[in-house]
This record gives structure tokens, sequence and C-alpha cells, in this order.
């Protein structure tokens, strides 16, 4: 009997491609978001340091005051715009995270399958070895015999 041959083998191993694929897609997602985060959280940072650095100067002039009230503006609106992609992102990666997981599952079709057909061909191999040394055992006995 010939070794164990899976005749989807290329098809399984498009699956575990795409899979691949997929997961780098999502990763790539996730981290946008993640970078989303850290450039409003640094924002935020700079707005309060700019705050900061108003309140300890003692005497704020008109100008500064001004120009803090800009900055300010200037973050909210930053802060909006960020919001708004990252809700846009948070879409995308739920997209990701749906075709990472039905090419999770197309793939796991294949190797289940993959296992079954290896399990039943262990099964015919196993009867024909079986087989095999029954004969060979027969014909032993019967050369003892005669």
């Amino acid at each position: 009997m010939s070794g164990f041959r899976f005749s989807l083998e290329k098809a399984l191993d498009l699956r575990r491609l795409q899979l691949e694929l997929e997961e780098s897609k999502f990763q790539q997602q996730a981290a946008a978001l993640l970078e989303l985060d850290r450039i409003r959280d640094q924002i935020r940072a700079s707005r309060a340091s700019a705050e900061a650095q108003v309140r300890i100067g003692g005497s704020a002039l008109g100008f500064d005051l001004a120009a803090l009230g800009a900055f300010s503006l200037h973050v909210q609106a930053k802060e909006k715009e960020l919001a708004q992609r990252r809700v846009e992102g948070e879409k995308k990666l739920e997209e990701r995270r749906n075709a990472m997981l039905e090419a999770r599952r197309r793939c796991r079709l294949l190797e289940r399958l993959k296992e079954r057909r290896k399990g039943e061909w262990d099964t015919a191999f196993n009867r024909e070895l079986e087989a095999v040394a029954a004969e060979s055992f027969l014909a032993q006995w019967n050369r003892g015999q005669s």
C-alpha cells in the first residue's frame, strides 16, 4: 500500500496562506487603532502641559491665554477627528476579525477532512498489514506441516 496522500493538500495550503494573510491584516488594523490611541494620548498630554505652563507662569498675558484657547480648540478638533477615525477603524477591525474567523473556519474544515481521511487510511493500512501478516503466518505454518 502506498503512503498517505491527501488529494486536497494544495487547497489546504492555499487556505492556510489565506488564513495567514487575514491574520496579518487583522493585526495591522489592531496596530492602527493602537497608534490612534497613542496619538490621542500624546495630544491630550500636550494640552495638559500647555495649560500647566500657563498656570505655573503666574502672570498669564492676554496673548498667552488667547494662544492657549486656540490651542485647546485645535486639540478638541483633533480629538474629534481621531475619535471618528477610531470608530471607522473599529468597524474595519470587526470586518478583519470576521474575515479572519471565516478563513480559520475554512482552513479548519479542510484540516479535519484531512485528519478523517488519514484515519481512514490508517485503518485500511492496518487491515492490509494484518492480512499480510496472517498470510505470512499461514504460509510458514503450512511449510512446517509439510
